[in-house]
């Protein structure tokens, strides 16, 4: 451990700033999936329910597995785990390049998502230990890599894989590796990190400063959080699976258009994870969770009704803010159960994938049968779930 990497809060930036870069990596290579929709349905002839299905096969196979690996990690911790989702992420790429059948693909996005649903538990336990005092900024690095990977995908998929086809999507497999080799790295400073870690909870212990909460207490926090993450999740996944279509649909965008919009969207969503982190260090995380969800109701009403100018406009301001909350809700969920960090990593981690695929599903047999654009009107009423963070158990303020 060296000053240049431990600030006096015991925050391990470099630590966290290379989680942030693997996991920019592992949803780059998630988001060439969406990115490539019109691709595929171009190629596979496909319809909008076949596009909802691809997303809910992905992020089901994504979710499934996630509170399962965070359980087992909880007791037996494994740090070169996602070492081994990397593997599968690598084996899905190129096979997705490959795939000339609809089974074919949904296979290949499967093992796309258990990959990930692999590396997300053991990488979510690092940053919580790597974090110090600093449990905010820290989720809001490693949020933000993924973010940005997201991002990444239609910048991707506009400049290689529409101009070189289906079977580019090989090439990522090089991003597959280099992420290996960071994680790697990681896995070999866990066991120094973890134990400091547990020293730090072991002297808030004997300080009386741990907080251990009623079973009623732990089971509302997080059925509302539940909640509001589907109602997130459901309005984040129009766009991610939907928004070309509509953009093209609606104002005639050409596909590398399309996706420079859908790019402009996700650069938001990396920029709101993780000012919502910092944030969320200083006025709490229940109010960023009510500000986050409920405050873009008056936009995300708008947005249908406007030209492509403010489309752009609010489409940033939307996500700007709904962004905000995963940091929140996720060190919520944790100061919930701050002995479980596996699982709770691994179960929003999956409900982010689970609950999204579920909401994608649903939104692309909306969108075959009354319209893109119809999708857009039903979902601007979405972050009224909001509301119910009002029901949130009240948290003593924790530097954890």
């Amino acid at each position: 451990m060296t000053t240049a990497t431990v600030t006096r809060s015991g925050t391990h930036l470099a630590v966290l700033v290379v989680l942030g870069l693997t996991h920019l990596l592992n949803d780059l290579m998630q988001s060439l999936i969406p990115a490539a929709y019109p691709i595929l349905k171009e190629s596979a002839q496909l319809d909008f329910v076949q596009i909802g299905m691809i997303t809910m096969t992905f992020q089901i196979a994504g979710s499934l597995l996630q509170p399962v690996v965070g359980t087992i990690t909880d007791r037996h911790p494994a740090p070169y785990s996602p070492v081994v989702g990397m593997m599968f992420t690598l084996s899905g790429l190129v096979s997705l390049s490959m795939a000339e059948s609809y089974a074919m693909i949904l296979v290949s996005v499967a093992l796309i998502g258990i990959g990930s649903s692999i590396f997300h538990p053991e990488a979510t336990r690092m940053a919580r230990y790597a974090a110090g005092g600093r449990q905010g900024l820290a989720q809001g690095i490693f949020q933000v890599g993924g973010q940005a990977g997201g991002a990444l995908g239609p910048v991707f998929a506009a400049l290689v894989i529409v101009p070189w086809g289906q079977p580019s999507l090989a090439w990522f497999a090089v991003t597959a590796l280099m992420a290996m080799m960071l994680l790697t790295w990681i896995g070999s400073r866990q066991r120094a990190i973890s134990a400091e870690f547990a020293a730090s909870r072991a002297r808030a212990a004997k300080a009386g400063a741990a907080r251990h909460h009623a079973p009623t207490t732990i089971a509302v926090g997080l059925v509302v959080l539940t909640c509001l993450m589907f109602a997130k999740n459901a309005y984040n996944e129009s766009f991610r699976s939907f928004y070309t279509f509509y953009l093209m649909e609606r104002f005639g965008l050409s596909i590398p258009s399309a996706q420079m919009m859908l790019f402009i969207f996700l650069v938001a969503a990396a920029v709101g994870v993780l000012v919502g982190g910092i944030l969320g260090d200083r006025i709490g995380r229940q109010r960023i969770i009510w500000i986050s969800v409920l405050g873009p109701l008056p936009l995300t009403l708008i947005l249908p009704h406007v030209d492509l100018f403010w489309t752009g406009v609010l489409t940033i301001m939307i996500n700007l803010i709904m962004a905000s909350a995963f940091a929140s809700i996720l060190i919520y969920a944790m100061d919930l159960l701050p002995n479980r960090i596996g699982l709770i990593g691994g179960l929003f981690y999956g409900l982010n994938f689970g609950l999204g695929g579920i909401a994608a599903a649903i939104l692309g047999v909306l969108a075959e049968r009354y319209g893109v654009e119809t999708v857009y009107q039903i979902c601007a009423f979405l972050p009224l779930a909001g509301l119910l963070a009002w029901f949130l158990p009240r948290l003593e303020p924790a530097g954890s």
